[in-house]
């Protein structure tokens, strides 16, 4: 990657047409969960020429740079997504100094989504109130589960309740949307322990859900429990009775899925923040080990904090690496996006050969018929659970 971040010509080719969004990565975590493997960092683990005090300037450092990168385009934000890490660990004031400077730059579009993530611990009423006065629309809690013992083996901090309690100082707070983030299948989660909490989510009053089943990525504590025997490793099987509980639960309470592992209450409740990753827009990633993609150029930023503060303070890109995507890389990744979300995907796009492996996901019933006959893609709930080996089959 050039040290001035200079993009190749073909990433400015359309630029403005697609939809354009920042994703801000604040890298600081209280302590680190057994089960992620995301860029993050404790205070023990920053060492010298970081630190959270220093971060906003550094951030808005970068957002600066992009203004430069991306030239006099006009490129109104649509979305702003901070996430982590746990974004809230900063002052209130720091994460709308970064937004202010997002604006400042690039304008935000009117009615922009502005997002932050946090945990349920690390905000009170005051805070949220800032930031909704500070410009943010939503925020997304990581509520993960209801249950104790669950908790316990993810090494979550919160108590049970706490989220629900966030939720409500949100909604008192001025926030119209409001997610929380559940995971299923935990070694020593039971059914009714899933059931358990997604009534308590529901109960809380969110608009918006996300579950994830967990994946054991290596180099995790969570792994290394595993790998000693101390746990069992989570069953696919039992995921999947999972995902099914969580579909009729939140349909019933009146959820509609709209990506694979994603539910709202209405169209304005969808995240249009990984709306737009999901549909090939253009987004700029700001902070350590952060990804951006414009036009086909796909770009990585240095992991550590200390690393990415030095390369903005010399004037640098804080980019490590770049890719440039080619025609047949941006298919299957727009195929593989597209087809988990309820639109679906264009069958006259998929690749001929395809064909065949299309007509067997439709008499197997992996693809919803009258979508079919209108022309599209659509899976169907069973079609929902075998996304990823169709997204094979397809490409």
């Amino acid at each position: 990657m050039p040290a001035s971040g200079e993009l190749p010509a073909t990433a400015h080719e359309g630029l403005g047409s697609r939809p354009f969004g920042f994703y801000v990565h604040v890298p600081f975590c209280v302590t680190r969960c057994g089960y992620c493997d995301f860029n993050t960092y404790t205070a023990a683990e920053l060492g010298p020429g970081a630190s959270r005090a220093d971060y906003a300037e550094t951030a808005i450092a970068e957002v600066r740079l992009a203004r430069r990168v991306l030239g006099d385009a006009d490129l109104p934000v649509r979305t702003v997504f901070f996430g982590g890490g746990t974004p809230t660990l900063l002052p209130a004031g720091d994460l709308v100094r970064i937004l202010r400077a997002v604006d400042a730059e690039f304008g935000l579009a009117p009615g922009a989504e502005v997002t932050t993530e946090a945990n349920p611990e690390s905000v009170d009423p005051a805070y949220l109130e800032s930031l909704r006065a500070g410009g943010f629309t939503r925020v997304s809690f990581g509520m993960q589960s209801a249950k104790e013992h669950v908790l316990a083996v993810l090494d979550r901090r919160h108590t049970p309740g706490r989220p629900a309690r966030a939720v409500r100082e949100a909604r008192d707070a001025g926030f119209g949307h409001v997610n929380l983030d559940l995971i299923y299948s935990t070694p020593g989660e039971s059914d009714d322990d899933w059931r358990a909490s997604l009534a308590a989510a529901i109960e809380a009053g969110p608009d918006h859900v996300s579950a994830y089943s967990l994946i054991v990525e290596e180099g995790t504590r969570l792994a290394a429990r595993i790998r000693r025997g101390e746990l069992p490793m989570p069953d696919d099987d039992v995921a999947a009775d999972r995902y099914l509980i969580a579909d009729a639960m939140l349909s019933e309470a009146g959820f509609s899925w709209y990506e694979v592992s994603n539910w709202a209450t209405s169209q304005d409740a969808r995240c249009r923040h990984n709306l737009l990753y999901w549909t090939g827009g253009d987004w700029w990633g700001v902070g350590p080990g952060s990804h951006g993609h414009v036009g086909g150029t796909r770009w990585w930023n240095v992991k550590h904090p200390a690393a990415y503060a030095s390369r903005l303070a010399s004037g640098s890109s804080p980019a490590h690496a770049r890719e440039v995507l080619s025609q047949a890389d941006r298919h299957v990744e727009r195929l593989m996006l597209e087809l988990r979300l309820d639109s679906g995907f264009p069958l006259a796009e998929i690749d001929p050969h395809a064909r065949t492996a299309v007509a067997r996901a439709l008499a197997d019933g992996l693809l919803e018929p009258e979508p079919f006959r209108g022309g599209r893609a659509v899976l169907t709930l069973r079609g929902r659970l075998l996304a990823d080996a169709l997204v094979r089959d397809l490409t």
